[in-house]
């Protein structure tokens, strides 16, 4: 059993890798601006409906099988810790390009929302670090609904540093940041495995916050009903697997 869980941990060291990736390449559109931003916004919305059910559906019932009703307790904290630092300190963040620059030209303002960023880029890693010391399918399906979030996040820091006035360079290296964050979080959660038991609950707040209250609301800005069409085939998909999976 414990070579097993060794193995699975070294295949979420690669996944957090991957993710970490992910974020980089985000920062990269800033850097190279004649990479489309189009389908940026497809990757929010199947993003938001594969981890809004992922959250729902995998992780609080685990959290809770973990450890009982505590587990609730532990989602909230990490729900409103992503709060605190995205929206309380930084009032105007949201996730896409920040074209706003009089909202966040002062440094404490980009300086919050990388915090923030930062903090969600962890609990990704924790997340699916949690996730595969629970089981194959857990860590599988967890790191899914953190990659179709992650390119979105690298621009969405990087974006909001150059409308801060830094250079984009900076924005890109920020993006870079949120990687070494995420990866972080995957090696943290696979040297104290005993401590999913916090970690995969506090994750979980963290995702539906990220979904509901990151995600979802950008898909909400789109006029007509193709984003929000996205949004269900995201759930779809994780019934899907869910269905098929040999779990």
């Amino acid at each position: 059993m414990e070579a097993e869980i060794t193995h699975r941990m070294w295949i979420s060291v690669g996944l957090g890798l991957t993710a970490a990736a992910a974020n980089t390449l985000g920062g990269a559109i800033i850097v190279w601006r004649h990479w489309s931003r189009e389908y940026l916004k497809y990757f929010i919305a199947l993003g938001a409906g594969f981890m809004l059910a992922t959250a729902m559906i995998e992780m609080l019932p685990e959290s809770f099988r973990l450890v009982g009703e505590r587990s609730m307790v532990l989602a909230l904290v990490g729900y409103f810790l992503v709060h605190l630092f995205e929206h309380t300190l930084t009032p105007h963040f949201h996730f896409g390009e920040e074209t706003h620059t009089e909202h966040v030209v002062a440094p404490a303002v980009s300086l919050s929302a990388w915090m923030g960023l930062a903090i969600h880029a962890f609990f990704d890693g924790v997340a699916i670090a949690s996730g595969f010391i629970v089981s194959s399918w857990l860590g599988w399906v967890i790191f899914v609904a953190v990659f179709l979030h992650k390119i979105p996040e690298g621009f969405t820091l990087a974006s909001l540093m150059v409308a801060s006035g830094r250079s984009r360079s900076t924005g890109f290296f920020s993006a870079l940041s949120l990687g070494v964050a995420t990866l972080t979080g995957v090696l943290l959660m696979a040297w104290v495995r005993p401590a999913v038991s916090y970690g995969l609950p506090l994750s979980a707040g963290v995702a539906i916050y990220v979904a509901a209250s990151d995600l979802m609301p950008e898909v909400n800005r789109e006029p007509g009903v193709k984003m929000a069409v996205v949004v269900f085939i995201g759930l779809a998909l994780l019934l899907l697997l869910k269905r098929l999976a040999p779990i």
